[in-house]
């Protein structure tokens, strides 16, 4: 491994915030157009259409479980235990959250949401069990 490997996860994890939000401003610039919400709603985030909340709610959920896997992934650079087991549960827990969003602003069917959820967060549980012990063994 070169050294960076850690990072390329938590930039994957941007992007996908990133694109939420673009998806968000395409979503509620589509309700504005089509008459079935005006620019005011947004202000205060009243009265969010259906086809947009979903997307909101998708942002949202980038703000709750990925912190701790932003703080994680940096310890374990700083701390050196950013080897490939760690950068593969990083790769795995943003996959998941790729898919999770992704159905999250599709179907948003929870059948397949919440298992989405579950991996991620057991790949996240990894993240942290492998930093406490690469700590108590160091």
């Amino acid at each position: 491994m070169t050294g960076y490997e850690m990072f390329w996860p938590l930039v994957a994890q941007s992007v996908l915030i990133l694109v939420l939000y673009g998806l968000l401003g395409l979503r509620r610039s589509a309700a504005v157009k089509a008459g079935r919400a005006k620019v005011e709603q947004f202000r205060e985030n009243r009265e969010e259409p259906s086809e947009s909340l979903v997307v909101r709610n998708a942002i949202a959920n980038q703000f709750e479980l990925p912190v701790l896997f932003y703080a994680v992934s940096i310890i374990l650079f700083m701390t050196q235990a950013d080897n490939l087991p760690a950068v593969i549960m990083a790769w795995i827990f943003v996959a998941a959250r790729y898919g999770h969003a992704y159905v999250h602003v599709t179907s948003n069917n929870l059948r397949y949401r919440s298992p989405l959820f579950a991996l991620g967060f057991l790949a996240l549980a990894g993240l942290w069990i492998w930093l406490g012990v690469w700590l108590a063994f160091s």
